[in-house]
């Protein structure tokens, strides 16, 4: 009988350890899911200040000197374009001089009025004679032409000013990084 009830001890023991294990298999059986579910994922990735200063300073010197290359290649077009206007100006008023036209706009192949003639007659009271007309108009072409040749030796000489400035502010540029 003492076998009897060490049996039914045991069988007793060995239902509550099937039971224990079927609890346990069931809380286990879920946790792929559970894991799953519960895992964090990272949406921002978080960099120290000093990491995100390095690669801004990076980046900076990276990108810096092809801003500077490309706004020296625009102020040099700029420049340029600025020269050619001013030369175009000077041209065109040294073709007005050749041409006699003393007021913008005024066509060479209109008839011109006697002003001239007007003007010596209201200061002398005598008229200009062709001779004296036609070296008056050659004297103020001469003076045109005077006036377009110190025009462009003063453009000439800004620009070798601007020049000699460019080339002696690169080297500064350049040290100053």
């Amino acid at each position: 009988m003492a076998l009897e009830g060490c049996v039914a001890s045991l069988r007793g023991s060995m239902q509550l350890l099937d039971s224990s294990i079927n609890i346990l298999v069931e809380g286990v059986n879920d946790f792929p899911r559970l894991s799953k579910v519960l895992q964090t994922t990272r949406h921002f990735e978080l960099i120290s200040e000093p990491d995100l200063q390095a690669a801004q300073s990076a980046l900076l010197s990276e990108i810096r000197p092809e801003v500077e290359n490309l706004l020296q290649r625009v102020n040099n077009y700029l420049d340029k374009l600025e020269r050619r206007e001013q030369a175009l100006i000077a041209k065109c008023d040294l073709n007005d001089g050749r041409l006699g036209r003393d007021i913008p706009g005024e066509s060479a192949f209109a008839p011109k009025s006697r002003s001239t003639q007007g003007k010596a007659g209201a200061e002398g009271g005598k008229t200009m004679s062709a001779l004296q007309e036609m070296k008056y108009k050659q004297l103020k072409a001469k003076k045109q032409r005077l006036s377009y040749a110190v025009e462009t030796l003063e453009l000439q000489a800004k620009q070798r000013e601007r020049q000699l400035r460019m080339s002696m502010a690169a080297p500064q540029s350049f040290y100053d990084e």
